[in-house]
């Protein structure tokens, strides 16, 4: 019993170093800041590197889950941190727009590789009721490399670290050595996966999973699981502008308490997933953001405003794992083809900023909000349909 714990642990680490990896991507939102500034670009043209990322996702996620049925989730895992490296390394030779529109285009393609192929590889580790908990501590883990990106950035700008003359850029190099440990560490580390049931799925075939209703149900939870996400870090700081006439300095602040508690619900849910089903700490969560967008409607209090942003934070934590973990069990010899699935979804992040966007041209801020409560409410309605 302890060498099958020792075992699971030895596996783990590795798979956990990969989450790591996996949140090189929100790095995308400080750099496109200092390339910006660097080469006196337009917001329009900036605002290509972020949407990128989006944009792979909705090209490359559901080759990648028929990928994996033909050479395996752990070799799709490896090819995904290679292009990954590939996109860290270019950056250390200059930041010319065209160099770094090619390195954000393959970290969004190694990161469409990644999400499809690392979630699936965990669920042959950790089993049944576990794997919400681990998926969950895998987007904690995932989340410190988006906490650290900004500071490592700054640091750089600042000369606070030794940065061999790269200045902010020190953090592509930084991030490179991380991938190169990952690749080695999962390299050696034996994982057996579970056979896929027939034939490898077509494309065609695995979009025709969309035709069954919860499979459905759940790629559309993931895409306003993204679209709150990343419409609360594009709207908080807008609200206190509007309403309490703070300047952006001050109200970017709001972003950042958004994304605190989002990592403390990642790391706090990991444990509470292993004592609650997740259909009651699903429901509990949705409620939490429910409240949160009424109170956003209604306040024009800083410190009221501030607690519904946490609220959303903690509440949207935990959803994608839940959501994930379910469309994986509901299918299991459906693995691959459901994961590639599911995380076509995130391009919800693209989806969702579009419709808030002419909602608050409309109606102000309070448009926003209406359209991300939209999709609260239909994650309550996914809640009823999550089994104990």
């Amino acid at each position: 019993m302890e060498n099958s714990k020792n075992s699971s642990l030895s596996k783990l680490i590795p798979v956990m170093l990969c989450f790591f990896a996996m949140g090189f991507v929100d790095l995308v939102g400080i750099a496109s800041n200092y390339v910006k500034a660097d080469l006196g670009l337009s917001d329009s043209q900036a605002n290509i590197f972020p949407s990128l990322v989006f944009f792979w996702f909705l090209i490359f996620s559901v080759p990648t889950g028929m990928l994996m049925s033909r050479i395996g989730q752990k070799k799709t895992v490896l090819l995904s941190l290679l292009v990954t490296f590939a996109s860290l390394l270019l950056p250390v030779f200059g930041d010319s727009y065209m160099l770094m529109l090619i390195s954000f285009s393959l970290l969004g393609i190694g990161n469409a590789l990644m999400q499809t192929s690392l979630n699936p590889l965990l669920s042959n580790i950790v089993r049944g009721d576990r794997l919400a908990s681990s998926l969950t501590f895998g987007q904690f883990v995932k989340a410190i490399a988006s906490f650290l990106a900004p500071y490592i950035a700054m640091w750089g700008a600042t000369q606070a670290i030794p940065t061999f003359d790269l200045g902010w850029r020190i953090l592509f190099p930084i991030y490179m050595i991380v991938a190169v440990i990952a690749i080695l560490l999962l390299n050696v580390t034996q994982i057996k996966e579970e056979k896929e049931e027939g034939k490898p799925s077509t494309f065609g075939q695995c979009l025709a999973l969309l035709g069954k209703p919860f499979i459905l149900l759940s790629f559309i939870g993931i895409m306003c699981h993204v679209g709150i996400d990343v419409g609360t870090n594009t709207t908080a700081p807008k609200i206190l502008m509007e309403r309490l006439g703070m300047d952006l300095d001050d109200a970017a602040f709001a972003t950042s308490l958004y994304f605190i508690f989002r990592t403390a619900g990642c790391f706090l849910g990991s444990f509470i997933l292993r004592k609650m089903s997740p259909k009651s700490f699903f429901g509990i969560s949705v409620v939490m953001m429910l409240i949160a967008m009424a109170g956003l409607f209604i306040f024009h209090d800083k410190t009221m405003i501030y607690v519904c942003i946490a609220l959303i934070g903690f509440g949207n934590s935990n959803v994608f794992s839940v959501v994930f973990s379910q469309a994986l069990l509901y299918l299991p010899g459906k693995k691959n083809e459901v994961s590639g699935l599911m995380i076509m979804g995130l391009f919800g992040g693209t989806v969702f900023p579009l419709a808030m966007g002419v909602a608050s041209d409309a109606m102000g801020q309070s448009g926003a909000v209406a359209v991300m409560t939209v999709g609260v409410l239909y994650l309550l309605f996914y809640t009823f349909r999550i089994k104990k």
